[in-house]
């Protein structure tokens, strides 16, 4: 028996989801649910530890399991719809399981057979997996100051991370870390691994309650048959960076499709008519109508992009030459682009359509742009604007990392 077998091992408990149709239906039952309080989650920062683990009883959590590990491996555009629901009725749910889909994507790439059996049925056990990735003052976010060292059989991690979305929640921390030749790698320890030191100071104005924090790694022990060496999947062509990005498109349409919905339910319900419009209603205002038609026709853009883009990346899984992954890479890049200027167009238009009754602080409707405004920082789209037409005029492949 391997050593990562031996590690965390608990009863399954999650439900088995066997069909993509039955993934799209458990995310809608649940984000029913979990948009019933969204706005007080908000407001109090009550962080959503009861949703998180109805996430993971339902089975949407595993979802991404390849076949021959149990799973069902949904197309990656019935991920990012899946993940554009979640958003829609909680944009920081929604974003949550984004790392813990990644991770999943990076062991798929680069795990052992040992350890694809073992982490792959913890997700289908519904085990949550948190990142330990990001950090502050480094030269870019690309670079890395953790570090990961040999002692006797196993390693040692040293360091210090921010944004750890999703650790607050996480059975399971994949820790990113550079070895002694420099190269990333990342490595799984049970919550609660000694030396690992969780800080819920994330005080961003949107996403409040993602967990977004510190995770201090002191001396923190883990062995041999826990650790990835994820540098290799951005030494050939791969799809670990389009899903990780597919699914922060996603993200941002969620947050879009939500305030496109609070948007027609206040001009119609509450919103008065400008006084030159000649109309009863504001629903009638000719100009309110075409405002709402553009920003309905964008999100149908971005969804039929994003749809697009998800069996590119499929594709591209499937058959991972660098044409295939090129080309998913472009498509995913385009989703992107066209999610975060939807997102920050319809949470604007909320309150430019709706009038000065919308920012009322008791209605709570800024959280989509704060929302909206705080996610799409995420991996700048003047970049993507800049990679589309490097590729296109000067024949430039896109980089492989992790933000493509």
């Amino acid at each position: 028996m391997s050593q990562v077998s031996l590690l965390n091992a608990t009863p399954l408990s999650a439900a088995r989801i066997v069909t993509e149709e039955e993934a799209l239906a458990v995310a809608r039952e649940l984000a029913a649910e979990f948009s019933e309080g969204a706005s007080e989650r908000d407001r109090e920062r009550m962080l959503p530890y009861r949703e998180l683990e109805r996430l993971a009883t339902s089975g949407l959590l595993a979802i991404t399991v390849p076949v021959e590990y149990g799973g069902i491996d949904v197309s990656n555009a019935v991920l990012a719809e899946v993940t554009a629901i979640l958003a829609e009725a909680d944009s920081s749910i929604g974003q949550i399981p984004q790392n813990h889909f990644y991770i999943l994507e990076a062991l798929r790439h680069d795990g052992t057979e040992d350890q694809k059996r073992f982490y792959f049925g913890r997700a289908l056990a519904g085990d949550k997996f948190g990142n330990a990735l990001s950090e502050s003052g480094t030269k870019t976010v690309g670079h890395y100051n953790t570090r990961i060292a040999a002692d006797g059989p196993g390693f040692r991690i040293n360091g210090r991370k921010f944004y750890s979305t999703g650790v607050l929640f996480a059975d399971w921390i994949a820790i990113f870390a550079l070895n002694e030749e420099e190269q990333l790698t990342m490595s799984f320890a049970p919550r609660g691994t000694e030396g690992i030191e969780i800080i819920d100071d994330w005080d961003g104005i949107g996403q409040k309650t993602t967990g977004s924090g510190t995770t201090i790694l002191n001396n923190v022990a883990v062995p041999a048959s826990a650790v990835v060496s994820h540098h290799k999947g951005f030494e050939r062509p791969g799809t670990i960076g389009s899903v990780g990005q597919i699914l922060h498109a996603s993200i941002e349409l969620g947050i879009a499709r939500a305030a496109f919905r609070e948007t027609v339910d206040f001009v119609r319900t509450r919103s008065r008519p400008w006084t030159d419009s000649g109309v009863e209603r504001a629903s009638d205002d000719p100009l309110t109508i075409a405002k709402v038609g553009q920003v309905a026709i964008r999100l149908e853009a971005a969804t039929a992009t994003l749809e697009y883009a998800g069996h590119k990346v499929d594709h591209a899984q499937i058959d991972p030459t660098e044409g295939n992954v090129v080309a998913a890479t472009l498509a995913v890049a385009t989703a992107k682009v066209l999610t975060t200027e939807i997102a920050l167009e319809a949470t604007n238009t909320l309150f430019e359509l709706a009038g000065t009754a919308s920012v009322r602080e008791g209605l709570n409707l800024d959280r989509h742009w704060r929302n909206a405004r705080t996610h799409t920082l995420h991996d700048p789209v003047r970049w993507k604007y800049h990679v589309a037409g490097n590729f296109h005029l000067n024949d430039v492949t896109p980089p492989r990392s992790g933000a493509l």
